[in-house]
This record gives C-alpha cells, sequence and structure tokens, in this order.
C-alpha cells in the first residue's frame, strides 16, 4: 500500500519531505509549510500575533524561515535560529534585527552582498556566492530550540547542504549551537570528520578532506552576532569581515 503524502503538522514531516526536493526552491517551500515541532508552532505564531510595539503595522511572517541565497553558492552561512521579531517578521534569515545588521555589512565590506543592511524581503539585497540557513527554521523561546527540536528540523539542512554541495567550498558559522548542529549533519552527508570532532572556537578552521562524490570542504567558526556579543566587545564588526574575507579568499569569491 502507497504510503500517504506526510502532513506539515507530522513530526517527521521533515525527514520524509526534504529527500525527495529536487531544488532549493522547492525544498524553500517545503520548508515554511513545517509544523513539526508543536511548542515552536505556538511561539512563533503568539507573536506574529501580540507584535512588537515597533512593529505593530507589520504582518509578521509568523512561519518557519527558509534558507537565503542563491542555489550555486560557493559559501553557507549557518546560524541558530530566525529572530522572533528578526526573521519571523520580515520571512528571511538574519532580517530586520540586530545580528542582521552586523552580518550583512560584513558581507558587504567584502563583496558578497549588494547593500549593507537587510531591512524586508523587498530591499533589493542580492547575495553573491553566499545562502545563508540556519539549523532551526523557527524562532524559538528565549532563542533556544531543545535538542529534539534541533534534530526534527536537521532534516532540512542536510538536504540544502546535499543541493549545494556541487558547488559547496565553505561554510562559516555563527556560534556554537550551529556548530554542533552542522558536524553531524556533515558526518552523515559523507564528509569525513577528525576524530577527536573539532570544537567551536572564534577563527577556527577546520578542513574536511574530499570523499567520493563529497569536495574538500572548509569549516570557519565566528563568534554569534548577537546584541550580546556585539554590546560586550566580544565581536566586532572587524572580527566579522575578516572571517568572511578570509572564506571569500578560500572559496575565490574575492576574485
Amino acid at each position: 500500500m502507497a504510503q500517504s503524502p506526510p502532513s506539515p503538522d507530522d513530526g517527521d514531516f521533515p525527514a520524509r519531505s526534504a529527500p525527495h526536493c529536487r531544488e532549493l526552491g522547492e525544498l524553500d517551500a517545503q520548508v515554511a509549510q513545517c509544523r513539526a515541532c508543536p511548542r515552536l508552532v505556538a511561539w512563533r505564531e503568539e507573536v506574529a500575533e501580540t507584535k512588537r510595539a515597533a512593529f505593530r503595522d507589520w504582518d509578521y511572517w509568523g512561519r518557519p524561515v527558509p534558507g537565503f541565497g542563491p542555489p550555486d553558492a560557493a559559501l553557507a552561512v549557518v546560524g541558530l535560529a530566525p529572530a522572533a521579531h528578526g526573521g519571523n517578521r520580515t520571512g528571511r534569515m538574519f532580517t530586520g534585527d540586530a545580528s542582521g545588521d552586523i552580518l550583512f555589512a560584513a558581507l558587504h565590506a567584502v563583496g558578497l552582498a549588494s547593500r549593507p543592511d537587510s531591512t524586508h524581503r523587498g530591499d533589493g539585497l542580492k547575495l553573491r556566492g553566499v545562502r545563508v540557513t540556519a539549523p532551526v527554521h523557527c524562532a524559538p523561546p528565549q532563542n533556544k530550540p531543545t535538542p529534539a527540536e534541533r534534530d526534527a528540523c536537521r532534516p532540512w539542512l542536510a538536504r540544502e547542504l546535499e543541493l549545494l554541495s556541487p558547488t559547496l567550498r565553505a561554510v562559516v558559522v555563527l556560534g556554537a549551537f550551529g556548530w554542533q548542529a552542522l558536524l553531524p549533519v556533515l558526518s552523515e552527508a559523507g564528509w569525513q570528520l577528525p576524530r577527536p570532532r573539532p570544537v567551536f572556537a572564534h577563527g577556527a578552521q577546520v578542513t574536511l578532506p574530499g570523499r567520493g562524490e563529497r569536495r574538500e570542504l572548509h569549516l570557519l567558526g565566528c563568534y554569534h552576532p548577537s546584541q550580546r556579543n556585539t554590546f560586550t566587545g566580544l565581536l566586532t564588526l572587524p572580527m566579522v569581515v575578516d572571517v568572511f574575507r578570509h572564506a571569500a579568499d578560500i572559496t575565490g569569491l574575492d576574485q
């Protein structure tokens, strides 16, 4: 008997849907439908309904936020999850919040973004050779997804990297959460990880050797551009620019 199509409300919707997506546009459309994690669904929709006073005139996105960038990207940027009043409001990763202000200013400084800020989906921002995504696609309460939510969302990231793999040469990982979430995805996708597994640090660089259909891949660590990190001076814009300048050099995007 043929198996019924997965429902967006099913807990295994990502696992059953992601592997069948043949291109990133299809994957993005499936991600935006997902309702697999009840806690995240309830939170993102509550935030979209109550809104923040500064954005009371906005029609919040209130759904999972897909990745953003061209399908032939040589560089992927992996964050944590959309912000409640950032990506969850605008519908685009790192758009409309302070973290995005730092990220896109850095990308623009090295010629990888067409403008230094990202305010809404129709603002004209274009990324050159870069795809921005996250291991969790819904805004979580207190910016803290549970391990179960991270694991439920993992098939989306796995398929996204699979579809990018013909051109992907490097990944900049923003923060320890993204680093820890990404490593098992890469291992399952066929890249060989060193033992012991590499530890996250700002400025960390790990080269995963090519194997089979997988070409050599460079992992670069960068502190997450959260307000906590930037307000305390742990992370500055020049530090982020340095990471992306190095990533552009590795991938040939600096040419």
